[in-house]
């Protein structure tokens, strides 16, 4: 090999490495920002044909960055009261751990354990805390990205079918099909799945009588708004709720709430029948949507979610088209 080709293939290695660590800690935000697009697409290309495409793109932005920084406040809210709240709990189970009396060994581990988990509780809060301006750095990065795909969808569309060859245009075609229609069908169940849960936690809030109709209605529709932020859920309000009933020494209401929102809100539904909703709307096998939703979880975190089963349904498609032409091979010969 020619020194020439030596010193460019290192200088290339090198700007790929260098570009991927520059993106690598935004890659959540800009993966979640190329699907939100994806998403809002339909109404996008409604909107710009009365207000032009750079409005619209500019409008659709605006009006998730409102309800983006409404989500975020709310959160720190939320974050601040459970934080107190999780002080005061651990404080009277430390008192109280500390004063049982355990024979003396046992006695003498219990107050070390506690001795030690305290203040490595407060660093990890403390952690999450100053994690805020990143987590503020990755909602801008969300927004950017989402104006932008909006904004040149026509130009990313055409370049991603530029990439396949001519000759295999076709198999591209089924690629970027099999990937439309798997996003789809993650996208509309997802949409199903948080309203469902909205109404369900509303309704457990009245049976349990947690609250108020008005209560469970805000609690039903805060619900259906962070089912849409990953890893927060639902859980959330059904698990404040237990915690409520179990302050109040309503032991039976509190396993009864946790039981309903386990099994009816989260996490069980996006386990059991979010599976069945994307399997029968891109008309693939639950098995294979389950495995791949999992796994994905499992391979790249949160983002997996929706990676997994587009992954695993452009392998199928790719194995289709490798057994038609492996057919054809086999009938000429």
């Amino acid at each position: 090999m020619k020194p020439e080709t030596i010193a460019w293939t290192a200088f290339i290695g090198l700007v790929l490495y260098t570009s991927w660590r520059v993106v690598e800690p935004l890659v959540t935000s800009i993966f979640f920002g190329i699907i939100t697009a994806y998403a809002v697409y339909p109404i996008h290309r409604k909107l710009s044909q009365k207000r032009g495409h750079k409005n619209s793109a500019l409008l659709i932005t605006s009006v998730l960055l409102m309800m983006g920084a409404l989500l975020t406040v709310e959160l720190v809210l939320i974050f601040g009261k459970l934080v107190t709240s999780f002080y005061g709990d651990f404080a009277a189970l430390a008192e109280w751990a500390k004063s049982f009396p355990f024979p003396m060994g046992i006695s003498r581990v219990v107050n070390s354990f506690f001795n030690q988990l305290g203040p490595n509780i407060s660093k990890y809060i403390s952690a999450q805390a100053f994690s805020l301006p990143s987590y503020l750095l990755q909602l801008v990065v969300f927004f950017f990205v989402l104006y932008y795909s909006l904004l040149y969808s026509r130009e990313i569309r055409r370049q991603i079918e530029s990439l396949f060859p001519r000759k295999h245009a076709e198999l591209g075609e089924k690629i970027i099909s099999s990937v439309d229609i798997t996003l789809h069908a993650l996208i509309r169940a997802w949409l199903f799945l948080n309203i469902a849960k909205g109404f369900l936690m509303t309704l457990g809030f009245l049976i349990f009588g947690v609250s108020d109709i008005y209560t469970a209605i805000i609690a039903g529709l805060l619900t259906i708004i962070f089912s849409f932020v990953p890893l927060l859920e639902g859980w959330m309000f059904w698990v404040g709720a237990a915690i409520y009933f179990y302050k109040m020494g309503a032991l039976w209401k509190a396993i009864g709430i946790s039981i309903y929102g386990a099994v009816l809100v989260s996490p069980l539904p996006d386990y059991t029948i979010r599976p069945v909703l994307v399997a029968k709307e891109a008309k693939l096998d639950e098995t294979i949507v389950f495995i791949g939703m999992v796994g994905g979880i499992w391979a790249f975190g949160v983002k997996g979610v929706l990676i997994g089963p587009i992954v695993l349904n452009v392998t199928l498609t790719l194995l289709r088209e490798w057994k038609e032409i492996t057919k054809v091979r086999t009938s000429a010969v």
